[in-house]
């Protein structure tokens, strides 16, 4: 099980925004750093629940566990523990697609109640992305497989400050240029070969996007996230932020 262990400093990251820590009212988790490893155990294996090894204690339990922490955001608080100021100097956005596994459907209110979608891969979820200069995951959204990639970019960019947007051809938008340029951000955008009027675009900034593909390769390193078995958003995205915290703090 070593490979799945948090490191001491990983944990001491992470320790003072567990639920049920010691002093905390109420009643204390039994073992909280052996609860995060069994869901990373869950993230990176991709198994089912149920095959959770009895070191972990109960698979039930666990998972019972799990959702109590997803309702009470306590994943994205560990990975903002994780996460050291960003290196703003350019920001990268990307997206990846993940198939969605049978047993990640079916959630109430069916996949239009979830970012899960038809695409050319099936029924698909896209995670969209926004890294620093580092290649460090800085925020993320969820959007069905079959939506445009820059409808998720106004949230991810909203209230954050940089010097230059580094995206594919994906993102030659418009909207997204004319709203970089208010900023006075620069925009390294690939072109689209119909844009009317060509812009310049620094094709030596334009390199350093391979980072945020790095950082992509290693997320679907965790095989319950490249293949989604979680019903719903707040689950998965769970799953990531978790995962993203230790390949923040490696």
């Amino acid at each position: 099980m070593e490979r799945f262990v948090l490191t001491d400093a990983q944990w001491a990251k992470m320790a003072p925004h567990c639920l049920g820590k010691p002093g905390d009212r109420g009643r204390s988790g039994s073992d909280n750093r052996l609860f995060v490893e069994a869901v990373l155990w869950i993230a990176r294996t991709g198994s089912p629940w149920r095959d959770l090894p009895p070191i972990f204690g109960k698979w039930n339990s666990v998972y019972v566990r799990f959702r109590d922490w997803v309702r009470a955001d306590v994943f994205q608080r560990l990975f903002d523990a994780c996460s050291d100021e960003p290196d703003l100097e350019y920001a990268m956005v990307d997206a990846t697609i993940v198939k969605v596994h049978r047993h990640g459907q079916g959630a109430k209110g069916g996949p239009q109640s979830q970012a899960i979608g038809r695409s050319k891969g099936g029924m698909t979820t896209k995670i969209l992305a926004l890294c620093d200069a580092l290649g460090n995951l800085v925020r993320f959204v969820l959007l069905p497989g079959h939506r445009f990639d820059t409808v998720g970019v106004p949230p991810l960019i909203e209230g954050i400050d940089f010097d230059a947007l580094i995206a594919d051809m994906a993102f030659d938008s418009n909207s997204i240029i004319a709203e970089l340029d208010a900023r006075g951000a620069k925009a390294v955008i690939a072109q689209h070969p119909r844009r009317a009027i060509p812009r310049d675009v620094d094709q030596e900034v334009y390199k350093w996007r391979h980072l945020i593909e790095n950082f992509f390769g290693k997320l679907k390193d965790f095989k319950r996230i490249a293949m989604r078995s979680e019903k719903t958003d707040q689950s998965f995205a769970a799953m990531v932020y978790l995962a993203s915290a230790v390949i923040h703090s490696r």
